[in-house]
């Protein structure tokens, strides 16, 4: 499909605007203007993912706190069906704000947990995120040693030289980081050896199926020895079968997650029943 689309733009004249393009532009600005209502009106939230130990017993290691927006239903969205569209806009650096001020709200309503947020290392230097990180810290001491921030691969690479900087700064601060998405492509490894991520997370399409496919178990097993190597944690994710479970605990993965242990959730186990979450 998408090589066809291609053709389509290939025939028509230079500068000319297909109906394709304006479907897609107009899905676009859609996108923008429901996430910019939503920021707009603080119609967000955390939904929450357990990432488990994989010895046993099988604990929570630590949660993963995932965006969320509610559209003009209150229907919940999640951030794969915008993120991608607003990541490179100044709305990006807003959601990103967004969701380091709600998970680390929630890291002082409950002094046990310890989670994870998204970022972008386009919000490096952002004025406003920099200042809700320390403000927050200066009310709580304790949270930077409860806060890791996930960055994915692809967005660490467009600034490496800026992401060390970043994170030999904020590691002071007992803050750990996770390279995302790890082995999706991007890593240049000359870079690899001087971020020192406390932890990688494996992408998922090496890992779904991964007990009966001979090639993700190869390279599996090589993200895995790299991590070791610079002593960084590693966490599989999109673990949705226990026999894909077995498989990654005998290859010696630290941690798991995925669907198999918990659906990401706006009423994890410290919410009651009663309770709702909090909008941002």
């Amino acid at each position: 499909m998408k090589k066809r689309h291609r053709q389509i733009r290939a025939d028509m004249p230079q500068g000319a605007y297909s109906p394709l393009d304006a479907a897609i532009s107009g899905r676009d600005q859609a996108t923008l203007d429901m996430v910019t209502e939503a920021v707009k009106h603080r119609q967000t939230l955390l939904a929450f993912q357990p990432v488990m130990q994989a010895r046993r017993p099988q604990q929570t290691a630590f949660y993963e706190g995932l965006i969320r927006i509610l559209d003009a239903t209150g229907r919940v969205i999640p951030a794969r069906d915008f993120m991608p569209i607003v990541e490179d806009t100044e709305l990006g650096r807003e959601i990103d704000c967004v969701a380091l001020e709600t998970g680390l709200r929630a890291l002082i309503r409950n002094p046990s947990l310890r989670l994870s947020i998204n970022m972008s290392a386009r919000s490096i230097g952002y004025t406003r995120w920099m200042r809700i990180l320390d403000r927050l810290l200066k009310k709580d001491s304790s949270l930077g040693g409860r806060l890791i921030l996930e960055i994915t691969e692809s967005s660490a690479m467009t600034v490496p030289e800026i992401v060390v900087d970043f994170m030999n700064r904020l590691q002071s601060n007992g803050i750990a980081f996770a390279l995302d998405d790890f082995g999706a492509g991007y890593t240049a490894f000359k870079y690899f050896r001087e971020f020192y991520f406390d932890a990688v997370k494996i992408d998922g399409q090496f890992v779904r199926g991964i007990h009966g496919n001979p090639d993700n178990q190869v390279l599996t097993q090589a993200l895995i020895a790299i991590a070791r190597q610079f002593d960084m944690l590693t966490v599989a994710e999109s673990v949705e079968t226990k026999e894909d479970a077995k498989y990654l605990m005998s290859i010696g993965i630290d941690c798991l997650q995925g669907y198999l242990f918990g659906a990401p959730t706006i009423r994890p186990p410290w919410i009651s029943d009663k309770q709702s979450q909090q909008v941002a």
